[in-house]
């Protein structure tokens, strides 16, 4: 039997209650810094610089995903240094306006009180607000450079999901997404500080989808796998198509309204729904545009492309080059054999004969060239004896036809 007990709190006999342990990740302090000379006068040895799980996360994530994406860009031969420098553009644009954007539209009283807050680039972060960054970022290096992005920007987009399962792991170790009360099996069993009477859990919404989005990364990885050169936006639609409506709903779970515990985590509606859900809408339509956009397209390349340094040379084009070579020093020897080497000495024009098919001349090429050779040696001691025999021997060479002619003449 089923029993409701709060937000998705549905629980049989058997699976009673949240089974996923509250793991608090601690800081790792630095406090040998403190004895450097020098650098030790700046540091507080009460509250020394650390290395925090979030920060970290956050930072793997951001290198993985330009390692990923580099390597795909190798793949497609796009410009490596322009696409090094476009992530760039891309990366930093992200975290500015992430964290404005959230500065913005959760916490807009903190902006009234302390407009420097928006200078705080590392005190909150918004997803959302990161895409829209991004974006922006993308538009700005695409005016400054004056090339074309749809394609570095899909490339980049294929990577970004194996990059957001380490942010989102970060979220999921500092707990900075804490949820509403509930007794599923899949909430996190927080403190007793953190619930309710009645409750032994909380959603961690970070948790849920860093877990969401390992799909999500391993569909890119083998799709990528399987074919390299799909049509630009193939990504863009994919990732924000998948995203969009899971993210949408997964805000429907956050801290509710009147928490009397976490006051302060209760993301602000607007119309009922939160800023995320707003900017789903967005992203959904956005997709279905690219989705659209790419369905039965083609592949057809879009950013710059890797400049030739000259070193490497195509063999299809040795060969042909080699066999162009082979056959223009066959046609002009023949002539000369031909035509000059018996003609001129004789002094009688040859009779007209018709021109072989050029397929022809080119398969035999190399064995009239042998032939051709000793004919003329005979011709020439003939004619030193005989005017006649030189005609005989000219008549041989030209075939039965030519034979024929000669007698008429």
């Amino acid at each position: 039997m089923l029993v409701a007990s709060g937000w998705g709190g549905y629980y049989s006999g058997s699976v009673a209650g949240p089974l996923i342990p509250y793991i608090d990740a601690p800081e790792l302090p630095l406090s040998f810094l403190q004895h450097i000379p020098l650098l030790g006068d700046l540091i507080d040895p009460n509250s020394p610089p650390s290395i925090k799980p979030f920060g970290t996360l956050v930072a793997i994530g951001v290198y993985v995903g330009s390692w990923v994406t580099m390597n795909r860009a190798r793949e497609r031969k796009i410009d490596t240094q322009k696409m090094s420098d476009f992530i760039f553009w891309v990366v930093v644009a992200g975290f500015v306006i992430s964290h404005v954007f959230d500065a913005i539209t959760y916490h807009p009283e903190t902006v009234k009180r302390d407009p420097l807050y928006l200078l705080r680039v590392w005190d909150g972060l918004s997803s959302y607000g990161g895409f829209l960054g991004a974006t922006l970022g993308a538009l700005a290096w695409r005016w400054y450079r004056k090339e074309k992005i749809m394609e570095m920007v899909d490339v980049t987009v294929s990577a970004f999901p194996i990059a957001w399962v380490f942010g989102r792991s970060g979220c999921s170790v500092v707990h900075d997404h804490p949820g509403a009360l509930s007794n599923a099996w899949f909430a996190v069993k927080y403190p007793p500080q953190y619930l309710q009477e009645g409750y032994d859990g909380r959603f961690d919404l970070g948790l849920i989808e860093m877990v969401l989005t390992i799909p999500l990364a391993i569909a890119c990885t083998v799709l990528w796998r399987r074919k390299v050169f799909r049509p630009n936006g193939f990504y863009v639609a994919l990732t924000l198509v998948a995203y969009a409506p899971v993210r949408f709903f997964l805000d429907f779970l956050r801290v509710q309204p009147g928490d009397a515990i976490f006051r302060g985590a209760t993301d602000h509606r607007y119309w009922g729904l939160t800023p995320a859900q707003w900017m789903s809408f967005v992203a959904i339509v956005i997709g279905a545009f690219y989705l659209r956009k790419i369905w039965g397209a083609d592949y057809v390349p879009n950013a710059p492309r890797e400049p030739d340094d000259g070193g490497d040379v195509d063999e299809d084009e040795v060969e042909d080059e080699d066999s162009f070579d082979e056959e223009d020093s066959f046609d002009g020897e023949d002539s000369v054999d031909g035509e000059d080497g018996v003609d001129d000495e004789d002094g009688v024009d040859p009779p007209p004969k018709k021109k072989a098919p050029k397929k022809t001349s080119e398969k035999k090429a190399a064995p009239k060239k042998q032939g051709t050779a000793k004919k003329n040696s005979g011709g020439k001691k003939k004619a030193s004896a005989k005017k006649a025999g030189t005609n005989e021997a000219s008549a041989k060479k030209t075939g039965p036809r030519k034979k024929k002619s000669t007698k008429k003449a």
